[in-house]
């Protein structure tokens, strides 16, 4: 393991936004992560094992995308020698069951998964434990075993008999520097031994250090404090000229001139001339292009664009270029683009996100049907993650914690 870093694994490690932002810390150091989609998982592996090498993996476990509860049954006895060894375990299960964003499924077989994590908390017993998960995670509901008690209460619960101090808390990221209102549910443990053996920090510390940092951090970083849709992607348009997609019949964009210190800051380690990863258009009908332009010239909202085109679909958003987002999901058809009448690139979901442009994703770009609750394709990828920029300044707090 690299000496003076803080050692750490990451849980339903998704593409590995939370990784990503750890890394880029400098001071964090990936052990291994559980990743059960092979999509997400080989996104990951691209960027972060195979170019940063940034995970340590140990030898028992094969590099590969992993379902928790197989790695529980079969390695044990491995996870339970990582006692004393682990400063952070870090993720949160699978969202879909609770979220608002969807329909809120109590009896989703995901949300089972909270009890896989909580086993592999009792079984590695880290010093510190970083959990995200969506805000309906703190809704409870009417009929679950715990009788309409949150989600978010029977954690606490159970990590606090485990032997930590925990607090939960909403954060909305677009108050960190990502251009997107997105509000999560960010739970702290840190292991009751820690705040025996130092008085100066307790269960609040992680949440004030955060919020407290937030502006310094990206005035460090030469990013806006509240960076809107149109700073994050407007060097991306399509009418900037296309080129052949690396998917036959398809058409992909190029870059403009930067416009923003978050366009300079997403393109620090590319050349002007390279080709933009995963910023492929949508083959639209005219018929659709047309539409959308109505939308956007009358600045309709959504229930206005549903009654005039006398759609079923409601949840259809016309983005507002000097706003940050509304939450992205892994629906990319969701959206209108601010000024150009498509749907928005695997790219530009990027951005939102805060990935940089040399960060690149694997695997389909979209799926339907019965197949998007096996399949992770590259805007699924995006939308399931924890922005970089947002891992990046928890990973600064959490070093606070193990002073």
């Amino acid at each position: 393991m690299v000496d003076k870093r803080h050692t750490y694994i990451d849980l339903f490690a998704g593409c590995g936004g939370l990784s990503l932002g750890l890394y880029q810390t400098g001071i964090w150091q990936g052990i291994f992560a559980i990743e059960k989609s092979p999509d997400a998982f080989e996104t990951l592996k691209y960027n972060l094992i195979d170019i940063k090498k940034h995970f340590d993996w140990p030898e028992w476990l094969p590099e590969k995308n992993h379902d928790i509860n197989e790695v529980l049954h079969i390695h044990k006895q491995e996870l339970i020698k990582l006692r004393s060894k682990i400063d952070l375990v870090a993720g949160g299960p699978p969202c879909q069951g609770f979220s608002m964003a969807g329909r809120r499924i109590e009896g989703d077989e995901r949300n089972d998964l909270i009890n896989s994590y909580i086993k592999f908390i009792d079984f590695v017993r880290p010093k510190l434990i970083f959990f995200e998960n969506v805000k309906g995670f703190t809704l409870g509901f009417k009929n679950n075993k715990q009788k309409g008690k949150a989600y978010s209460t029977y954690v606490v619960e159970e990590l606090e008999k485990l032997g930590y101090s925990v607090k939960g808390q909403l954060i909305n990221f677009s108050e960190y520097g990502i251009p997107q209102k997105r509000t999560r549910f960010i739970l702290v443990g840190i292991q009751n031994e820690l705040l025996i053996n130092n008085k100066n920090i307790n269960k609040d510390t992680f949440f004030k250090q955060i919020e407290n940092n937030k502006e310094a951090f990206l005035i460090n970083k030469g990013l806006e404090i509240n960076p809107t849709l149109e700073n994050a992607i407007s060097d991306l348009l399509q009418s900037n000229g296309t080129i052949e997609a690396e998917t036959t019949n398809f058409k992909a964009g190029i870059y403009g001139k930067t416009n923003s210190k978050y366009q300079k800051f997403a393109r620090k380690n590319i050349t002007e001339e390279s080709k933009v990863d995963s910023h492929r258009f949508a083959k639209h009908t005219e018929a659709v292009k047309k539409r959308f332009q109505i939308a956007i010239n009358e600045k309709l909202s959504s229930a206005e664009y549903r009654e005039r085109f006398k759609l079923k679909k409601s949840s259809t958003k016309i983005l507002e270029a000097k706003k940050p987002t509304p939450t992205i999901t892994t629906l990319p058809d969701d959206y209108i683009h601010y000024c150009e009448p498509r749907i928005m690139t695997v790219r530009e979901y990027a951005r939102i996100q805060s990935f940089p442009d040399n960060y690149q994703f694997k695997g389909k770009y979209t799926t339907g049907g019965k197949r998007r609750t096996q399949e992770v394709p590259r805007y699924s990828q995006i939308g399931n993650a924890i922005p970089p920029l947002f891992g990046e300044q928890v990973g600064l707090a959490l070093k606070e914690l193990l002073k």
